[in-house]
C-alpha cells in the first residue's frame, strides 16, 4: 500500500481537535504510575549504580521493547540503553517525558509505543488521536535537541488482535508519512518480518498470549533495525563540514 502526503494532511487541526481525548489519556496516565513506579525506581538502581554515558541510542516504549532484555548486546557496539516500560501507552510516554528522555540527552531515539492504545477498551480508540500522542512526544524530543533523530517501530500486527488490525495500519500509515516528512524520523517497519510467504503471521516468533515475541522475533527485528541505526549513529557523529 502507498501512502502519500494527504493521509498526513488529512490530520489537520487534529491537536485542537482531539484536546478533550487528549486531557482525558493524560489523567488516565496519572492514575496509572502507580503501575509503573516500580519500574522507574529500578531505573533510578541502575543509573545510581552505572551511571550511563549520555548521548547515546534511547529505546523508550512499551512491553514489546522492555522485553528486548539483550537489545544493547545486539545492538553492539552502538551505546544503546533501554528505558522501555511494560503496559505503557502513548500518554504515559508523554506523562513521562521528563524521567525518561532529557536525563539520558540521547543523539537518537527509538520508540515502539501504541499497541497498547489499539487494543484498550471495548471500542478502538480512534487511531489518529494514538497519533496526535506521539506526535506530541516527537515535538518535544524536537524541542528539546532538534537534532536528536526520532525512529518509530511500527506497531505490530499481533496475532491476538486481528479485529484491529485496520486500526493498527491506520496508525503505522499516519506515523510512516509523519516521519518522512518530519526531519530526523525515520519510520521501520518489522511487520514484513513476522509473516509468512502467505502473509500469514509467523506463530512460531509468539509467546502463548500471540502478542510479545520469542528471542527469535528480536533476531529479525536485529536485522533489519541495526543498520538503520548504524547509519545513524555515523551520521550524528559525523563532523560538521
Amino acid at each position: 500500500m502507498r501512502f502519500s502526503l494527504r493521509l498526513l494532511l488529512s490530520c489537520t487541526g487534529l491537536l485542537l481537535s482531539s484536546l478533550p481525548r487528549l486531557a482525558a489519556a493524560a489523567d488516565d496516565a496519572a492514575a496509572r504510575w502507580e503501575r509503573f513506579e516500580p519500574e522507574f525506581r529500578a531505573f533510578a538502581a541502575a543509573d545510581a549504580a552505572q551511571p550511563p554515558v549520555q548521548g547515546g541510542i534511547l529505546f523508550v516504549g512499551s512491553s514489546i521493547f522492555r522485553h528486548w532484555t539483550d537489545v544493547p548486546t545486539r545492538m553492539a557496539p552502538l551505546p544503546v540503553l533501554n528505558r522501555a516500560f511494560g503496559g505503557s501507552r502513548t500518554a504515559d510516554l508523554l506523562a513521562r517525558f521528563e524521567q525518561v528522555v532529557p536525563p539520558y540527552a540521547p543523539k537518537i531515539i527509538v520508540y515502539y509505543c501504541g499497541s497498547n492504545d489499539l487494543n484498550a477498551g471495548k471500542v478502538p480508540e480512534d487511531p489518529a488521536a494514538i497519533f496526535a500522542r506521539f506526535r506530541q512526544f516527537s515535538e518535544k524530543v524536537r524541542a528539546l535537541s532538534p537534532a536528536t533523530r526520532l525512529v518509530f517501530l511500527s506497531s505490530t500486527r499481533s496475532p491476538d488482535r486481528v479485529a484491529r488490525w485496520t486500526q493498527v495500519d491506520h496508525y503505522n500509515a499516519l506515523a510512516r508519512v509523519y516521519c518522512a516528512t518530519t526531519p530526523n524520523h525515520t519510520f521501520v517497519d518489522v511487520n514484513p518480518l513476522l509473516v509468512d510467504a502467505a502473509g500469514r503471521p509467523r506463530l512460531e516468533l509468539y509467546r502463548d498470549d500471540l502478542l510479545h515475541f520469542h528471542p527469535p522475533a528480536y533476531l529479525e527485528f536485529t536485522e533489519i533495525l541495526k543498520p538503520v541505526l548504524e547509519r545513524l549513529w555515523q551520521d550524528v557523529n559525523s563532523p560538521v563540514r
